[in-house]
């Protein structure tokens, strides 16, 4: 193994295969969009280069920063409901207690289902005349009503829950790995000392999960900030523009007014932005920080 991992001509010849291919379907579009951003370009005809007036623009545009908020927004929400949920439901599941298996099969069925088909059930459910929210209300003999997806205040928080629901069982998968994987004899010591189970999980299990909730935070995060489909099936981007993100802005941007270049520059934007969030993370559950 040494002398393999000291032949540098085997390990260029191992990994460039993978390299050219990330270099083609990743890299190589990312400088294109960045490229094309300082063009005043239709998709079609020769562009005009403007250097970065796009970005002049984008910054003036209350579109852009409606939808820089309903990003973070859905990131926050995905993060707090996926992962908070997703825990808890490992560290339950992961007790063993009688229906476990069945109940880990089926906080992952709404993983596998089409994203059209969940938004079509949730856009029954959140029906402001029939829809089964408003009729628990009813049952329970509230007053409250509401028409979820046509109030501006309340539709992307109905959105990013969805979405939040659908995605929870994966990272409820990849927590769930996680805690089988820490030693049992860490928690057994932690017993013998007098911790209650809770107690020996959040001063164990929870800091040898940190490189698992990290990487599950980068995936919810970058997830909600890149977040298109939800509201392009059940909503459109409305009322109005409330339901806008990056991504449908640069959508409406480049195929609906022909704009590429200006959808080009929200894409490039929206590619620097989730570099941030993954560097700050990544900084900030650093290894070398956490103590046990």
């Amino acid at each position: 193994m040494r002398k393999f991992m000291g032949n540098r001509a085997a390990i260029m010849l191992f990994t460039l295969p993978a390299l050219l291919l990330y270099t083609v379907i990743v890299f190589y579009p990312i400088l294109q969009t960045f490229y094309r951003s300082t063009f005043e370009w239709d998709g079609l005809s020769e562009g005009t280069f403007i250097f970065l007036d796009n970005y002049i623009r984008l910054f003036q545009d209350s579109i852009f920063y409606t939808s820089l908020y309903n990003g973070l927004v859905f990131a926050g929400i995905l993060a707090v409901v996926q992962i908070g949920i997703g825990s808890v439901l490992a560290f339950a599941v992961a007790e063993g207690f009688k229906g476990s298996k069945f109940l880990r099969i089926s906080y992952f069925i709404p993983v596998v289902l089409s994203i059209t088909v969940v938004c079509q059930l949730w856009l029954a459910m959140y029906n402001g005349e029939y829809g089964l929210i408003n009729k628990v209300f009813e049952a329970l003999g509230l007053s409250y009503r509401q028409d979820w997806l046509t109030n501006s205040k309340t539709a992307i928080f109905a959105i990013a829950f969805v979405n939040a629901w659908q995605y929870m069982g994966y990272q409820f998968a990849l927590l769930l790995a996680a805690v089988k994987s820490v030693p049992e004899q860490y928690l057994e010591a932690a017993r013998i000392d007098g911790a209650s189970k809770l107690r020996a999980h959040i001063s164990i299990t929870i800091p040898m999960l940190a490189e698992t909730y990290k990487f599950c935070l980068v995936l919810a995060i970058t997830g909600g900030l890149n977040a298109f489909a939800n509201m392009f099936i059940m909503t459109g981007g409305g009322p109005g523009n409330s339901t806008y993100t990056l991504t449908y802005l640069m959508y409406r941007s480049a195929f609906r007014v022909g704009e590429f270049g200006y959808g080009s520059a929200a894409a490039a934007f929206l590619v620097i932005e989730c570099l941030i969030v993954t560097l700050a993370i990544n900084r900030l559950i650093a290894r070398e920080r956490i103590s046990f």
